[in-house]
């Protein structure tokens, strides 16, 4: 795919790719291909669907809203429109908008055969929408990928996938969350607006910036790594095009080693492409959703959480309870939190 830059972005591009170079992930530091790969069996039993979204528990969003700052709040979603950046690529529809009744049409059709005199004074509108369910905001579910015909837990497609979509593991499974959210902030951390097209965050970037900020990770934390890119979400083709993301380091640093319960950023894809891998064109997802139970967040809005420079905070959100499906659209919002040293 051929791009056009425009020559601030070119200047801007080449800028901050020389001031990121001496951080980025080389080839040698990069997880060697694996020769064998499954999908994980959970620790909380033969049916759960949930994987890592059983750390959420009563005490730990009790601990979390105990700690909210009610004075702020932050919309972590991105407005729907006509045109917006979705996955058309793949050939997944795109969003659209259309209107099932007007109120001049109303008063033609009348469709509820209230009469011509009671549509002129009562105007009524309605629309529809239909989008493919990773458009805008949302999470995926752990049924969105998988490895040799299973996703996680062993669920296999052949005994819980039918016409209506999967039977185990759906959206609907994906119950309202409550955390601790962290940012991490890695474009703020170089030092940039936007990370470079195609830029592979590692897990060197993620501690860099986390050390910036102060701020540490704890077991069953929701994290969202903002890369810049929410910057151009109205350019769609630029959005779209070469996405900085995760790469397998980062993912395995998330999960392993800090303990993420889920894992977000403010791109399409939370990964970056191409692969790291020649047997997997989405190791990261793969690796998140089917081996380790690891539900993803995409087109996250962190612009305001960036501005403001609030890395730790309350995550709230419910997610549409779409029965079967694999991802659903999300509204999450994030409150700031107290420090625990003021004794509240």
């Amino acid at each position: 795919m051929s791009t056009t830059i425009p020559m601030h972005r070119a200047v801007f591009a080449v800028t901050a790719l020389a001031g990121l170079l001496v951080t980025a992930p080389s080839s040698a530091q990069m997880p060697p291909p694996e020769s064998v790969r499954t999908v994980g069996v959970s620790p909380w039993g033969q049916g759960d669907e949930l994987g890592r979204l059983n750390l959420m528990t009563p005490e730990s969003q009790a601990a979390v809203l105990a700690r909210v700052d009610g004075s702020r709040s932050y919309d972590l979603s991105v407005e729907y429109f006509i045109g917006m950046p979705s996955w058309q690529a793949a050939g997944d529809p795109h969003y659209r908008l259309w209107m099932t009744h007007t109120p001049r049409g109303t008063v033609v059709d009348d469709p509820l055969g209230v009469g011509r005199e009671m549509n002129e004074h009562v105007g009524y509108t309605g629309t529809a929408v239909s989008m493919y369910t990773h458009t805008g905001t949302h999470i995926d579910a752990l049924s969105h990928f998988g490895l040799d015909g299973r996703i996680f837990n062993g669920f296999h497609a052949d005994d819980h996938l039918g016409d209506r979509g999967w039977r185990v593991a759906s959206a609907s499974a994906i119950p309202p969350i409550v955390a601790r959210g962290v940012l991490i902030d890695v474009a703020a951390a170089h030092g940039v607006d936007m990370l470079p097209p195609g830029y592979r965050i590692g897990r060197g970037d993620l501690i860099r910036a986390l050390d910036a900020q102060g701020v540490s990770l704890v077991e069953g934390d929701v994290v969202l790594i903002r890369t810049g890119r929410m910057a151009v979400f109205a350019d769609a083709a630029a959005y779209m095009e070469e996405s900085p993301g995760i790469g397998m380091e980062a993912a395995r640093f998330l999960v392993d080693e800090a303990g993420a319960m889920i894992i977000g950023a403010d791109n399409l894809s939370l990964e970056a492409f191409p692969s790291e891998l020649d047997d997997d064109y989405v190791p990261v997802h793969t690796y998140l959703l089917g081996e380790r139970g690891v539900p993803i967040l995409e087109l996250v809005n962190l612009e305001g959480l960036s501005r403001d420079r609030v890395w730790e905070f309350a995550f709230v959100g419910g997610s549409l309870r779409l029965r079967g499906a694999d991802a659903a659209p999300m509204r999450p919002i994030a409150f700031p939190l107290r420090s625990r040293a003021d004794g509240r």
